[in-house]
C-alpha cells in the first residue's frame, strides 16, 4: 500500500525529493517506525530528512556488490508488484496530464482501484 506519493519534476534525484513525501508519511501516519527505500534514497540528503522528521528507522535495501545477474532483493518485490498492478491503468501509461496535480490525482484514482480490488479479493475468501 502507497502511503503517499508526491510528483516532481525528472530533473529532482530520489535521495534530494524524499524530504517532501517523508513529511506528508510522518503527518499522516505518526506511527511509522520503519521506513524501506532503495539505494536511490542513500545519502546526506535522505539520513537529514530522517532525523528531521523524528525516530523513524531507516533501512535501504540494495544490491549486493558481489552479486552476478539478477538477484532478488527483499522489499524490492513489494515495490515491483505495486508498478506492475498501476502499470495496468492505461492513464498512467504516458504523462497526459499538463498538471502535475491532475497527475497526482489519476495516481490515487488507480491506487484506490488497487484497494478496492484486494479487499473486495479478501472478503470473498
Amino acid at each position: 500500500m502507497i502511503l503517499a506519493a508526491h510528483i516532481q519534476p525528472a530533473d529532482v534525484q530520489d535521495r534530494d525529493g524524499a524530504l517532501p513525501v517523508l513529511k506528508e508519511v510522518r503527518r499522516l501516519f505518526p506511527f511509522i517506525e520503519r521506513v524501506f527505500a532503495d539505494g536511490g534514497y542513500q545519502g546526506a540528503a535522505t539520513a537529514a530528512a530522517v532525523r528531521e522528521l523524528g525516530a523513524w528507522h531507516l533501512e535501504i535495501v540494495k544490491r549486493s556488490d558481489t552479486a552476478k545477474g539478477f538477484e532478488v532483493l527483499p522489499k524490492r518485490w513489494i515495490v515491483e508488484r505495486t508498478f506492475g498492478w498501476l502499470g495496468r491503468c492505461r492513464r498512467l501509461a504516458k504523462d497526459f496530464e499538463n498538471l502535475s496535480r491532475m497527475a497526482l490525482a489519476f495516481l490515487r484514482l488507480a491506487l484506490i482501484r488497487v484497494m478496492l480490488r484486494r479487499i473486495a479479493r479478501h472478503r470473498k475468501s
